[in-house]
């Protein structure tokens, strides 16, 4: 069954905006970075994201979001535990990531 992995990011006051916008960018692009570890391939099925512009006033201080699709939990769990291109991007976020949310699902599945 597939996975969704739903991130939202409040960068700390103090990042400017060519930063945010690096950041950004980087998250996407793991997408392309991050290598089934047996294929060598990309299998992050779908990643989507940006700036939040609900004009309902519940987000908080979050202000971007992304959306990632997995084809399962092994690979969710390999992504989060072992990829090393998420976790140097991880790392990299150090210093300019002030509150961070994440909520995972498998679609239909309550």
């Amino acid at each position: 069954m597939p996975l969704v992995h739903i991130v939202l990011f409040e960068f700390k006051p103090s990042v400017e905006r060519s930063v945010i916008q690096d950041v950004c960018k980087r998250m996407l692009s793991l997408k392309q970075d991050c290598l089934h570890p047996l294929s060598k391939q990309p299998y992050i099925l779908d990643c989507s994201g940006g700036r939040d512009n609900s004009p309902e006033g519940h987000q908080g201080a979050f202000s971007h979001g992304f959306v990632s699709h997995f084809t399962n939990d092994e690979d969710r769990r390999y992504y989060l535990e072992e990829d090393p291109a998420y976790k140097a991007f991880v790392k990299s976020l150090d210093g300019i990531i002030q509150n961070i949310r994440i909520v995972d699902y498998e679609p239909g599945a309550f």
